[in-house]
């Protein structure tokens, strides 16, 4: 579904990705870890057409897409959850989740499908459905990233970047998230995911790569790299994974 190929991008002329590869398969969770300023999130940015790409290629569902726009890149169904989850404070809650509807501007009797939607998002965080005429700056950061991630799925995506989304959560919530996670991954669902428990990522993930200063150093299968030497001693904090 989604190809990187000797990706060369970074920021006001300076590299951060240093012909990077990687792949997403339909249907799959791929995981990406390493430690900070790895290049991690610079990945999901470069996805997203929202950092400058040097030299490489970028396609999805067969189609070169890097020298597209990030508003153009949403459309074809590439939606991103930013690390910081950056709602709007004074929007309520149903408010955010809204504006993730608006990709949807040639469904057919949008508010009948907008409620639908926005049952299915109160299915999945019940919380949110409690808190819906909150405002969002008035929520914890479990909401936050609820929220974050219910507007995502507003819209529909084809393919779902997830930039750090235990970021800051107590363990309870981080469980949540992953049990969620998992569960669209179940629907059929195509995620990136970008964390910093690479443990709880690895697990989670069919394949995944890890970076490390702006270059792929290892990939394969979650469970196989859950297992390696290398990897757990540098990104597991522990000997190895059953």
């Amino acid at each position: 579904m989604l190809q990187l190929d000797n990706i060369r991008a970074g920021y006001k002329g300076t590299e951060a990705l240093h012909g990077v590869s990687m792949w997403v398969d339909a249907g799959t969770i791929v995981s990406v870890v390493g430690s900070n300023g790895a290049g991690k999130s610079t990945t999901v940015n470069t996805i997203s057409r929202l950092v400058t790409t040097y030299g490489g290629r970028i396609t999805f569902e067969g189609r070169d897409i890097t020298g597209l726009g990030p508003a153009e890149v949403v459309d074809m169904g590439i939606i991103q959850v930013p690390e910081g989850r950056q709602l709007f404070g004074p929007l309520t809650v149903a408010e955010n989740l809204r504006l993730g509807f608006h990709r949807q501007r040639r469904v057919k009797n949008r508010e009948a499908a907008f409620r639908d939607k926005l049952d299915y998002i109160y299915d999945l965080f019940p919380r949110l459905k409690e808190r819906a005429g909150q405002r969002a700056i008035t929520l914890s950061g479990g909401e936050q990233q609820m929220v974050a991630i219910g507007r995502a799925l507003m819209a529909e995506p084809r393919l779902l970047l997830l930039d750090e989304p235990s970021l800051g959560l107590a363990p309870l919530i981080v469980e949540k998230i992953f049990d969620v996670l998992s569960g669209l991954r179940a629907q059929g669902l195509t995620m990136l995911l970008v964390e910093q428990h690479a443990d709880e990522a690895l697990a989670l993930a069919d394949y995944g790569f890890v970076l490390s200063v702006g270059k792929v150093t290892v990939h394969g299968p979650g469970v196989e790299l859950r297992s390696n030497a290398a990897v757990t001693s540098s990104y597991l904090g522990h000997a190895g994974a059953a």
